[in-house]
């Protein structure tokens, strides 16, 4: 029997040092870009404008209780009426997970504890109804970045609010409920399990190295260079280790930053460079494919986590989870990262 092809095919199991999860790199079930491919068919004028019509991002009005407005990159700081010119707009969600509310009310009952689900939900809303952020230049993807900071920045001193998330779901199977391109930002009272995680991989390696492990693993991955797809003077992308899905990809701050909401106007351009690059190159090589990206970033709750290294990461939706992904909570990836990042490359 030949060995080296019994190797070629064999998974792997590798390990994630933040979160401490298992990852399965699959490489016998997939090995092409093409093989995750998928093309979008294209609306005639006809389409779009009866799609455009029934959109709810496409007939805002200011009863939509605008908190930020964006025309061409520049805030509008007064406005008693949507200007005909808004590029961007956040609004309140519409149907909020999370409401303001003056009072948080902890209580139990029998071995449960819970709290009422106080905080705020938001909409980040782009113009075109049909181009999504991975067909937009560099200056359409920094007014996005200047509204996350800008309502991140006011969020987090609101009451009782002690994280913010900020999502973009991209296609129905990434949970985007309406196609026109729109990001989410939550503001609410607990740190979400996910970012408790990394938090607490982050802290274990501080306490026991006095080093930062994203540092740690940024290092590693520039010298080794097979997993890096871009970088510039600021930021750098790539597809990590333990990828928990094809074509995994974290875009993090070079220098050691542990709070988003503290990068200036050099940085959010240098981020939205990278952005910009790694958007498309998804979209040239999978195709208008599903995609979710979220901001992973220090609470906002008053304590220190200069132990944290704050990134983004971006996940296509190449595949499902099915019964041994939720079963054992191991993500099955079907391309090495090393790999996609080569396609990514390309």
């Amino acid at each position: 029997m030949n060995n080296n092809k019994i190797k070629k095919n064999l998974s792997e199991l590798r390990f994630d040092l933040e979160s401490k999860d298992w990852v399965m790199i699959a490489t016998g079930r997939a090995k092409k870009p093409q093989d995750f491919k998928f093309e979008k068919k294209k609306n005639n004028g006809k389409q779009k404008k009866e799609t455009e019509q029934k959109c709810p991002f496409c007939s805002l009005d200011i009863a939509s209780a605008p908190v930020l407005i964006f025309s061409q990159g520049k805030k509008i700081e007064r406005f008693e009426s949507l200007p005909k010119d808004w590029t961007l707009i956040v609004i309140p969600n519409k149907f909020p997970a999370v409401m303001p509310g003056e009072n948080l009310r902890e209580r139990a009952e029998g071995p449960y504890s819970l709290i009422d689900g106080i905080g705020f939900h938001e909409v980040v809303v782009t113009r075109d109804h049909l181009q999504d952020m991975s067909q937009f230049s560099i200056a359409e993807i920094k007014e996005v970045l200047d509204a996350y900071q800008e309502r991140y920045l006011e969020l987090m001193n609101e009451k009782f609010v002690n994280y913010v998330s900020i999502f973009h779901n991209h296609g129905q199977s990434a949970g985007a409920t309406i196609s026109h391109p729109h990001s989410q930002i939550m503001a609410i009272p607990v740190i979400d399990p996910d970012i408790q995680k990394s938090l607490i991989g982050s802290r274990r390696y501080w306490d026991f190295h006095q080093k930062c492990l994203h540092c740690e693993m940024l290092k590693w991955d520039k010298e080794a260079g097979d997993r890096i797809i871009f970088e510039n003077n600021d930021f750098i992308a790539l597809c990590p280790f333990a990828s928990r899905m094809a074509f995994h990809v974290r875009i993090y701050p070079k220098e050691h930053l542990s709070y988003f909401e503290r990068v200036n106007e050099e940085q959010k351009i240098a981020l939205s460079e990278v952005f910009q690059v790694i958007l498309s190159q998804l979209r040239k090589t999978l195709g208008d494919l599903a995609y979710n990206f979220f901001l992973r970033t220090s609470p906002c709750d008053g304590k220190d986590y200069s132990y944290y290294h704050w990134h983004f990461e971006i996940l296509p939706r190449t595949s499902i989870q099915a019964g041994f992904e939720l079963g054992a909570g191991i993500e099955i990836s079907t391309i090495e990262p090393e790999k996609a990042a080569l396609y990514l490359r390309m």
